[in-house]
């Protein structure tokens, strides 16, 4: 047993860091597999030095160490219980580029996207593309030998590796590059530990009997991807080993060995020139599994791109996620399978012959039963639709869930029908509806059961249904790791896979590498059992948890934590768009990823002995930083809504520990904000005072928000209506924060929807409870949700719509009212009459009710920075639309992911770096380059506060921009 004492002696001694306290042995316990291992603890190493220190630390202490990278592996081989080593926040650095020769020479901790969005203005990029490339690292691509889509064309990953530069077991650097034949056997003289290694090598695969077991035993040749245990089959290529290649390169064969071997600090790829510019891509619809396989034979003659297959399955889970459901345009009816075949030209003409060519072909053959084309940025919604297959899997509500165990195998393309019909036999003997998506171009679908690992039945029939695949797999000579690595869920395998005396032969190697076991033990030989170290306790009492909110659409709120199946979409940078996940944008801490969050809800959900689970200052360590952005319940592919998750955490945790003087004030906003605005001058003075931010909590650089000389609904009481004749009736949602700040705003909606023939009203209604439910206070939100919902029960419906000038307010009610409220259909039967000030001016522009000529004929460009909620909920394509009402307005929406304020988050002192940091991200760098002339466009009153504190740009709300449009 190691001592505190000892690694923080460790930890003394790096450049880095290492931590073991248990919220972070909790974070990195699992992967994005089925199985959990808590770690010793976690290492962030900073250099070189700092892991040849962690080598001689693991050597003196029999420990291992267990590479990580994103930690996105499907196959568990970032799991152990020894110290897992996190490469993803220092080693991030681009060594060396070569325009001429097309290559590259990097850290392994930079994401497979930026590489390529670094690579194209040269015209290059790196080919293998995982399902996980916005976030996946080229670290964890090489231990994997990852492949992915466009594998067809481009090949995997082993083939790109040109050099390796590592760190042997025994502390040594190491070079592992193409070397001649002659230079091989001058390697193997070499008194060192590097030396040894090559004569291993070189003794092993110089025996015939070993040549010959390897040819009789692993994969067909014609299979490419390939990672059944250690690749010495590429070793048999050279002349010194019987073929004909009179060059060797080691770095292929630690292309795909999971950390087992050693520990790689520097990577060099071959690059490719990009594609061509025009892709035509045709989605041909199935009725059949069996006829898609057998469709996939002809495509594949006619030089693809992309050959992917999604089946109905993964089309399922799609329909009921937000931001997936906008990426089914394509679909006609109910197709059992879908294949997305890819051509590509330099010119879209010749694009269409070849996809003519292609239609022609199917046809001829009978297969399919619709063919459409889909062009130009259709064509990635299409790819992000596959992609986000995988964790759109884990939405499937309940204990049963898509696994991760044979999903990996591949035959030879000829073999894939037979072989997916006597899968589909095993299948069916378990009564068992697998899903089947995919790279069906390269003879691999991802094949899964449906299973419930909580279970003793089931995790038996996990192992039955794995062992019997890999033993259906070796009957077709395929192999049983695709693309994903053997982990622990395959490694167990290898020796049925490639024969025991083969098997023998890489436990040699293996010991020739890595005398003491300290690179990854348990992966690759001498394996982990499959079916233990799981996840879930099999058989346990399930945790039974009382919450205010309602999660019964997760089955609970442990089961919504659940449902993040760790593929780490929540990891992704900033250049890939979106919004999640702010914080760890920010931060690179693993610690701040909605991964991060939701695992540690499921560990101290279930394991938590005190009687209130949620008291736990690990949760409330992991929330910290969270903003609330709801960024996860839309663009998480399993809907893991941290947001909502965090709620309940606070009014949990504070009920047992108290509620502290500034939340109570935040909460209770728009009470105090009453009081205040008897003397809204007085207040406005003494609280932008040093003094009182002191006291309040407040960062001294933060402006508090001042309030209005009279409240909106005060106004609205003695206003003169200028309406005439009445198109239709809305109600204004007079939110907290219109009503008190933004009440020249509220003033601007009445202008500019009485202009347009709307009869706009407001009723005597309670505030939003947005501060409420942010700071936890779930009784007093519960409390407004009620009294909202009985106020506006009698008075909205389809004909007279409720509408809200600020996103986060009146999208409660379409959101976490429908979670507190005692009224479920009433609440629902509200929230569908309920839209934000932009859905319903884009609703009727689309029913021909708003004349175009109202507006001005100016030339004007606009910026839109959309709210968090907004783009979680709602959308922002409205606000495009009717900014667009002014005819000569130009109009863009920002990429610009979340601004760091959320709400009260970006005064908190203690946050107000992260939040501006989150703003330095994407908002502000864009804002500030926007000309002085362009307008600025923001709904959030959050968000145009802190584009002015980030820029000294004045943001203006949609409706303030076309009231000052009115003719």
């Amino acid at each position: 047993m190691i001592s505190n004492t000892t690694l923080d002696s460790l930890n003394n001694s790096l450049s880095g860091d290492v931590l073991y306290d248990n919220l972070h042995k909790t974070l990195y316990a699992t992967d994005a597999s089925v199985y959990r291992k808590i770690p010793l603890a976690v290492a962030y190493p900073k250099n070189e030095e700092d892991l040849k220190t962690l080598i001689d630390f693991a050597t003196k202490n029999d420990i291992t160490l267990i590479p990580r990278t994103a930690g996105t592996s499907l196959a568990g081989q970032c799991v152990g219980d020894g110290m897992v080593v996190d490469v993803s926040k220092h080693f991030t650095n681009i060594l060396a580029f070569d325009e001429l020769s097309k290559t590259i020479t990097l850290q392994p901790g930079i994401v497979r996207d930026s590489l390529n969005g670094f690579l194209k203005p040269y015209g290059l990029f790196f080919g293998p593309n995982t399902s996980t490339s916005n976030r996946c690292m080229v670290g964890g691509m090489v231990g994997n030998n990852s492949s992915g889509s466009t594998s067809i064309k481009y090949g995997v990953t082993r083939d790109k590796v040109l050099q390796i530069n590592a760190i042997l077991s025994d502390g040594s650097s190491a070079i592992f590059k193409e070397i001649s034949s002659e230079e091989f056997i001058q390697k193997t003289k070499l008194d060192t530990l590097e030396g040894k290694i090559y004569k291993s090598i070189f003794d092993e695969l110089s025996n015939h009997e070993n040549q010959n077991e390897i040819h009789n035993e692993f994969p067909k040749p014609e299979i490419h991807r390939r990672n059944t245990g250690y690749a010495v089959d590429e070793f048999l290529k050279s002349d010194l080993f019987g073929g004909l290649e009179k060059t060797i390169n080691v770095a292929k064969f630690l292309t795909g060995s999971e950390g087992t071997l050693a520990f790689s600090t520097e990577i060099t790829f071959q690059l490719d020139d990009l594609p061509p510019t025009e892709s035509i891509m045709v989605c041909t619809h199935f009725k059949s599994i069996n006829e898609s396989l057998k469709a996939t034979v002809v495509a594949m003659n006619h030089n693809l791109y992309n050959c992917e297959l999604m089946d109905k399955t993964i089309l399922d889970c799609t329909k009921n996620n937000r931001e997936l459901a906008k990426n089914r345009f394509f679909l006609q009816g109910d197709p059992e399978a879908v294949l997305m075949l890819e051509v590509a030209a330099n010119t879209l003409p010749e694009a269409e012959l070849l996809a003519d060519k292609l239609i022609a072909d199917l046809e001829k053959n009978n297969f399919g039963y619709h063919q459409p084309k889909v062009y130009g940025k259709d064509i990635a919604k299409v790819h992000y639709l596959r992609k986000a297959g995988l964790g759109a899997l884990g939405n499937m509500v309940g204990d049963q869930k898509a696994v991760a165990c044979i999903e990996d195998t591949a035959v030879a393309l000829e073999d894939l029908p037979s072989y997916i019909e006597e899968f589909t036999q095993i299948m069916a003997k378990y009564q068992q509806n697998a899903v089947y998506y995919a790279h069906a171009g390269a003879g691999e679908l991802h094949l899964r059961p449906i299973l419930n690992l909580k279970k003793k039945a089931d995790v038996v029939l996990f192992r039955k249904i794995t062992t019997e695949t890999a033993e259906l797999v070796k009957k077709y000579k395929g192999s049983f790791s695709g693309e994903h690595g053997d982990g622990i869920v395959r490694a167990e395998f290898i020796p049925l896979m490639i024969g025991d005396r083969n098997y023998q032969l890489l436990r040699r190697i293996k010991k020739a590498f890595d005398p003491n076991n300290i690179f990854n033990k348990g992966k690759v030989t001498d394996a982990f059992a499959m079916d233990e170290n799981l996840r879930y306790e099999i058989n346990r009492n399930e945790p039974e948890i009382e919450t205010i909110q309602d999660f019964s659409d997760s089955q609970g709120i442990l089961r919504m934590a659940e449902k993040c199946n760790g593929s780490g979409d929540c990891r992704k940078p900033v250049e890939a768009g979106g919004t999640m996940c702010p914080s760890y944008r920010a931060t690179k801490d693993e610690k701040d990823t909605t991964r991060a969050r939701a695992n540690t809800l499921r560990e101290l959900l279930t394991n938590n002995k005190k009687q209130n689970k949620f008291n736990s200052t690990e949760l409330k360590e992991v929330l910290n930083l969270c903003l609330s952005c709801k960024a996860c319940a839309s663009e998480c592919p399993s809907n893991v809504d941290v947001a909502t998750m965090k709620a309940e955490f606070l009014y949990q945790y504070q009920e047992e520990n108290g509620y502290s003087f500034r939340n109570k004030l935040f909460a209770n906003n728009a009470k105090y904000n009453k009081l205040g605005s008897i003397a809204p001058a007085i207040t406005n003075l003494v609280l932008n005072t040093s003094l009182t931010k002191a006291v309040m909590g407040v960062a001294q650089e933060r402006s508090v928000p001042k309030l209005a000389p009279k409240t909106l609904k005060k106004w609205y009481a003695n206003r003169n209506k200028i309406i005439k004749n009445t198109k239709k009736t809305v109600y204004l949602f007079c939110d907290e924060f219109t009503n008190y700040y933004d009440v020249e705003i509220g003033k601007d909606a009445f202008i500019l929807l009485e202009k347009l023939g709307y009869d706009l009203k407001i009723v005597n209604h309670e505030e939003s409870g947005r501060s409420f439910i942010s700071k936890g206070f779930l009784n007093e939100a519960k409390a407004v949700c009620n009294l909202n919902i009985e106020i506006f029960k009698d008075i909205i419906s389809e004909e007279t719509p409720l509408i809200g000038v600020e996103p986060s307010a009146i999208l409660t009610f379409r959101d976490e009212y429908l979670r507190l409220a005692d009224n479920k259909s009433t609440a629902e039967q509200i929230a569908k009459n309920t839209f934000t000030f932009e859905e319903f001016l884009a609703n009727e522009i689309k029913e021909g009710a708003i004349d175009h000529q109202l507006f001005t004929q100016e030339e004007k460009e606009l910026k839109i920075h959309g709210h968090c909620h907004q783009k979680a909920l709602s959308g922002i394509s409205s606000s495009f639309q009717i900014m667009n009402l002014p005819k000569n307005y130009k109009v863009t929406i920002m990429n610009t992911g979340c601004c760091g304020m959320a709400g009260s988050f970006g005064y908190e002192k203690e946050h107000y770096d992260v939040s501006m940091q989150v703003g330095e991200d994407t908002l502000f760098p864009k804002v500030r380059n926007c000309s002085p002339d362009t307008e600025i466009v923001a709904a959030g009153t959050s968000c145009r506060h802190q584009i002015f504190d980030g820029t000294e740009r004045i943001a203006k709300h949609p409706i303030t921009i076309l009231k000052e449009a009115l003719l």
